[in-house]
């Protein structure tokens, strides 16, 4: 894509994501406890007001609050303000990876919905399946609407088979030791390996095998510094992720560089 193109798309795609970041708050801190997303309005949780419309902009209210409620001056969270920054950054560098593609609501989707499942999974431990299940059929919806506007980033058929790839995997891998793996990470595999196939089946791997990395060298950490257990659990979730992302961004490069090391 041509740089003055590009700059206009991320920036409309770093906007959206403030305003997808404030509606993951919500979604974060109601969808664990079984709430409607869209029913209530928002409201201060110490005093019950309902939030103002001037007082849900992004970022730029909580720092204009000073982190407290209008109302009772009960302190706001720096966790709100951080996921819509979070938020905005995932949409930014999605944006500046595939520009004006098709494909790129797709992986907009994958950046919200995976911010929001990896908040979750940390605070719960758990990934829900209003979440996980119904994103099986929107990313399928996007991916061949993406190769039906004639998108070359990609290929359907193998995102496809990285789905059932992925999902094999993890099928296996909790069916063999079950106590190491939740089937929450088993329902979320299908929906992530689908954009790691279709960039290609070397991003797959990395993909894959990041997420396993992050999650034993953070658990090595864990244990190093007296935070967890050999029998500790932690949510891999979010490792899930992180590999995906890392490979969704630098896939190729790192496709490069272990067969330039292993191969020369």
């Amino acid at each position: 894509m041509s740089e003055p193109l590009l700059g206009p798309v991320v920036a409309l795609a770093v906007v959206l994501g403030l305003v997808v970041g404030s509606f993951l708050n919500v979604v974060v801190w109601r969808v664990p406890r079984g709430e409607s997303v869209v029913h209530p309005p928002s409201a201060c949780p110490a005093c019950a007001a309902a939030v103002r419309p001037r007082d849900n902009v992004p970022v730029l209210s909580w720092l204009a609050l000073r982190g407290r409620c209008r109302d009772c001056s009960a302190p706001i969270s720096r966790r709100y303000p951080l996921v819509e920054l979070a938020t905005g950054a995932l949409f930014g560098v999605m944006a500046l990876r595939f520009g004006a593609d098709p494909v790129l609501p797709a992986y907009l989707y994958v950046a919200a919905v995976g911010l929001a499942l990896a908040l979750i999974d940390i605070d719960c431990k758990r990934l829900p399946d209003v979440l996980t299940l119904p994103s099986t059929v929107v990313v399928a919806a996007l991916l061949v609407l993406a190769a039906a506007l004639g998108s070359d980033s990609g290929e359907l058929v193998r995102a496809l088979l990285g789905s059932a790839a992925l999902f094999a995997l993890y099928f296996a891998l909790c069916f063999a030791y079950p106590a190491g793996m939740g089937f929450g990470d088993v329902k979320l595999a299908p929906v992530l390996g689908a954009y790691l196939g279709w960039l290609g089946y070397g991003t797959l791997a990395v993909g894959a095998f990041l997420g396993f990395l992050y999650g034993g060298l953070v658990g090595i950490l864990a244990m190093a510094i007296g935070k967890a257990g050999r029998k500790s659990k932690l949510p891999f979730g979010p490792f899930m992720l992180l590999g995906v992302l890392t490979a969704v961004l630098a896939g190729d490069q790192l496709v490069d560089l272990y067969t330039s090391a292993t191969l020369g």
